[in-house]
């Protein structure tokens, strides 16, 4: 079996999740028997930071690189992964992430296949493989087997974490041919978040607020939290803090949102919805602050503070100063 597996970057760096792709993949591959292909899409010298992939599966890491692809754009991705899927692959694996979603359906119309969207597990049954996804917020799950090919799926990150499985990693460029004068869209800005906090998918530490802060004004008491923690935490938000306006969507927590599984999760004023569990779960240590004792968030809380989070998270900002000065 011969495995595609695409492996995301952002402003010329890997992502996190493109480890996570790749690895998964070369896990399938050698319990199946076959080799894993990493795509990496990029500006030019993207293929710079590929060769690391070898150290995670990756029998070749492909290159397609050109100057109108250094920032994601759906109309060159798809051209890109669509010409290279073609060359005889078995499955393709990408990344359930905002640019994974938006990428994948596309792939499956042009190629005509189904697409398996947010796998949490693949497994190999009989020869074939076998996918596993969440449904209703996690409570249950559904095998799915696809009888196409290639198989197409996207996996859910921060679930499949990276193992080290020495490859080649030879690094190739892709000759596929690039025209942003045919694009039907133009990519007119990129607006993402502050530089110095990590994305909330990938910060090891996560400070989410609620509609418990009562008013966005209130949120600077979640951000002098994550400053206190240090460069490692990010923030996060709740559904109903999203839909109000108070916050991005980029920084959404649950079944809607992003999936995190940092070492450390803060849940400020947060009820505990299923639907924010869905995406919260899988965290190290879950630290809970709400008001009400039967909040269905400290059912999954390793520590729980029942008072008022106006007066819980100074105190407890002022606490994390006081140890991180003492070294």
């Amino acid at each position: 079996m011969k495995i595609l597996a695409l492996a995301e970057q952002r402003n010329g760096q890997l992502r996190g999740v493109a480890r996570e792709v790749v690895s998964a993949a070369a896990g399938v591959a050698a319990e199946i028997g076959g080799e894993v292909d990493a795509l990496l899409v990029g500006g030019e010298g993207i293929g710079e930071v590929g060769g690391e992939l070898g150290g995670f599966g990756a029998a070749r890491v492909r290159v397609v690189a050109h100057e109108a692809l250094a920032d994601y754009h759906p109309d060159g991705y798809v051209g890109v992964l669509h010409a290279v899927a073609q060359e005889g692959y078995d499955a393709v694996f990408l990344p359930a992430t905002s640019q994974g979603k938006d990428l994948a359906p596309r792939l499956a119309a042009l190629l005509d296949v189904p697409l398996a969207q947010d796998i949490t597990d693949v497994q190999v049954v009989d020869g074939a493989l076998e996918l596993i996804r969440p449904v209703y917020a996690g409570k249950a799950f559904t095998r799915l087997s696809v009888d196409a090919s290639p198989v197409l799926a996207t996996l859910r990150p921060n679930v499949f974490q990276p193992e080290s499985r020495e490859a080649a990693g030879e690094v190739e460029a892709v000759d596929v041919p690039v025209d942003p004068e045919s694009w039907p869209t133009r990519l007119v800005s990129f607006e993402g978040t502050a530089a110095d906090i990590p994305d909330v998918a990938e910060a090891s530490v996560v400070v989410s607020g609620g509609r418990g802060l009562k008013d966005p004004e209130n949120w600077n008491l979640l951000e002098e939290l994550r400053e206190a923690l240090g460069d490692s935490a990010g923030l996060g938000a709740s559904r109903a803090v999203v839909d109000a306006g108070w916050r991005p969507h980029g920084e959404q927590v649950g079944q809607t949102g992003k999936t995190v599984a940092p070492k450390l999760y803060f849940a400020i004023g947060i009820s505990g919805a299923i639907q924010h569990l869905a995406g919260m779960r899988t965290a190290g240590t879950i630290v809970a602050v709400n008001r009400d004792a039967d909040a269905p968030i400290f059912k999954v809380a390793d520590y729980g503070i029942v008072g008022d989070l106006f007066d819980v998270v100074p105190r407890l900002t002022e606490e994390v100063r006081t140890l991180k000065s003492q070294g």
